[in-house]
């Protein structure tokens, strides 16, 4: 029988399910290989080196102790050679404490010459006013101030303000070497001795150096001199006159009134007394150098 030719039939072959992360090769590559193989070659390598070589952390530590170590030593040595020139250096202060000493005593010595020269220098002019001013020679020595005197008189003591210091605030009064308003000052004394010439004093002491006309009331930096003579606080003024009525013209002049304006406003203290009899010292020297006396009579 003829017909059509039969072919065997076609058996198809099972193929296998895709895998669900097929989409995610590349991921898949980057997860499995995270480490580039060059970076992962260097990093080999760099251990490999460091293998037999010792590690930063301890490098680190030993050249900390180094360096503490060297600082230690730098201090050893500075304490060594300051413990070496200890002694030189408390020899070199005691030198020069007893070289200070030396030169203190003899510029005590040297004023105490200077002070027995001016006693004896007081002593011939006396003796010359005596000598060639008969009668009036004692007169001129009392004016002068060349000879002690007694007689009544005041006592006027004035000291600094209870609370001064030297800080001080800017104020009026505020001059060079004197800041605080509550001190005394050479201006003040000054102002104090002319109320007492005007108010009829004859002869005035401060602190026991006696004024003369050639006497004077000035400041070295903190301190008063008198005649180059230092004074300190309290300064007592002692003035021979008639007592009350140089009291009472005193306290009344200008000068007395900018005295009690000082204790108001400054608060420096004073206190005044009428003494019976004050005794006020010689001046240690009263040398002229320029004045002459007059030989020509006056016209009548």
């Amino acid at each position: 029988m003829c017909g059509m030719p039969q072919y065997p039939p076609v058996r198809s072959t099972p193929t296998r399910p895709p895998r669900p992360d097929a989409s995610m090769s590349l991921l898949t590559n980057v997860m499995d290989h995270s480490l580039d193989e060059g970076y992962a070659e260097a990093a080999a390598r760099k251990k490999a080196e460091n293998a037999g070589g010792m590690p930063k952390t301890l490098r680190a530590k030993l050249g900390l102790a180094a360096g503490l170590v060297l600082a230690a030593l730098v201090v050893t040595v500075g304490a060594a050679q300051a413990r070496i020139a200890a002694p030189v250096v408390a020899k070199e202060r005691e030198e020069l404490i007893d070289r200070i000493d030396r030169e203190t005593a003899v510029a005590d010595k040297i004023e105490d010459s200077v002070d027995e020269l001016r006693d004896d220098v007081s002593a011939r002019q006396r003796e010359a006013l005596k000598k060639h001013g008969g009668d009036r020679g004692e007169l001129v020595g009392i004016l002068s101030g060349a000879v002690e005197v007694h007689g009544p008189g005041m006592k006027l003591v004035v000291d600094d303000a209870k609370e001064a210091d030297q800080s001080g605030d800017s104020d009026a009064r505020e001059t060079s070497g004197f800041s605080d308003t509550g001190r005394v000052r050479d201006r003040d004394l000054q102002r104090v001795v002319n109320g007492l010439w005007v108010s009829g004093a004859e002869a005035v002491s401060i602190n026991g150096q006696r004024l003369t006309a050639l006497s004077a009331i000035r400041a070295a930096g903190d301190a008063i001199l008198v005649d180059n003579k230092p004074l300190v606080p309290p300064y007592t003024v002692l003035a021979v006159g008639d007592g009350k009525r140089l009291s009472s013209e005193f306290q009344s002049s200008a000068d007395g009134l900018y005295l009690q304006a000082l204790h108001e406003n400054f608060g420096i203290r004073t206190a005044l007394s009428v003494e019976d009899d004050v005794q006020l010292p010689a001046a240690p020297s009263v040398i002229v150098r320029t004045a002459e006396p007059s030989t020509e009579k006056g016209t009548s």
